[in-house]
């Protein structure tokens, strides 16, 4: 399909079906890293509950920065893969005493900071600063597999990034992907999801009784009842000792919580 075409498409969608998210409202660096980090395998719909209530808690990098990771990690409840909240507090202190508070806009240097990939860091430099960068995120690639590989399967990111690039809007990239997003987003609700064709294609396991499961479950029992023993904890969670201990030991070797004698407790910053 011709660029022009293509875009004119994708555009008219937008202006006629275009999601009015929180985010989209603000160019605050800050407001837009933390829902990327947010939208990071998470729907909108669940971040749409949590995103406000954690700006609210939390108004900008220095109060971040100086939270007890247990207040974190209360507001976090809710929205899974909680090692986000440590890399996002992470990225606050960094900013905070690295760059005066200041985000830096040049995705070489974002793509340092913790828990950020390449996707990430040109998605807040393309969001916060406007910055025509080029990256692939899950609607975005449906978006271009219907349009340019709907005959193919295995199809790879490699090919599509030139796409990408060839398509951009870099007079304003931030509402160019935008529609993207949500065209993206539509296409998913239909029968075939073209998501499917890609080689990065993975359908996620089950929640229910995964270690990811457990790992929400013992976060929150011990955010709720401080200092714990590992006795009532293990009564509390109810499942397989043998289970639950290896995830125990992984959220201490990652840095959520401490074990003193046989309590545990979140881990102070």
């Amino acid at each position: 399909m011709e660029p022009g075409i293509f875009r004119k498409t994708i555009r008219q969608y937008f202006q006629k079906y275009g999601r009015d998210l929180p985010w989209r409202r603000t160019r605050n660096p800050y407001h837009i890293l933390v829902s990327e980090i947010m939208l990071q395998q998470t729907q909108v719909e669940r971040v749409l509950g949590k995103y406000e209530q954690f700006i609210s808690a939390f108004p900008d990098f220095a109060s971040l920065a100086q939270a007890p990771l247990q207040s974190v990690l209360s507001v976090w409840q809710g929205l899974g893969y909680n090692r986000r909240a440590i890399a996002l507090q992470r990225i606050a202190q960094t900013v905070t005493t690295d760059w005066d508070g200041i985000l830096p806009s040049s995705v070489d240097l974002l793509i340092k900071l913790p828990g950020i990939g390449h996707a990430t860091a040109s998605a807040i430099a393309a969001f916060a600063f406007g910055k025509p960068s080029v990256f692939i995120e899950t609607n975005i690639r449906r978006v271009f597999i219907h349009f340019y590989f709907h005959d193919r399967d295995d199809v790879r990111d490699s090919e599509i990034l030139p796409l990408v690039e060839k398509t951009l809007v870099r007079s304003d990239p931030r509402r160019w992907y935008y529609a993207l997003m949500d065209y993206g987003a539509m296409l998913k609700k239909q029968l075939q999801n073209p998501n499917r064709k890609s080689a990065h294609y993975q359908k996620q396991s089950p929640f229910k009784g995964s270690n990811r499961q457990i790992r929400g479950m013992a976060l929150k029992t011990i955010l709720e009842k401080p200092y714990i023993t590992e006795a009532a904890l293990l009564k509390k969670l109810n499942r397989d000792p043998e289970q639950i201990l290896p995830v125990l030991y992984d959220l201490q070797k990652e840095g959520f919580i401490r074990k003193q004698g046989k309590r545990f407790h979140i881990t102070n910053p």
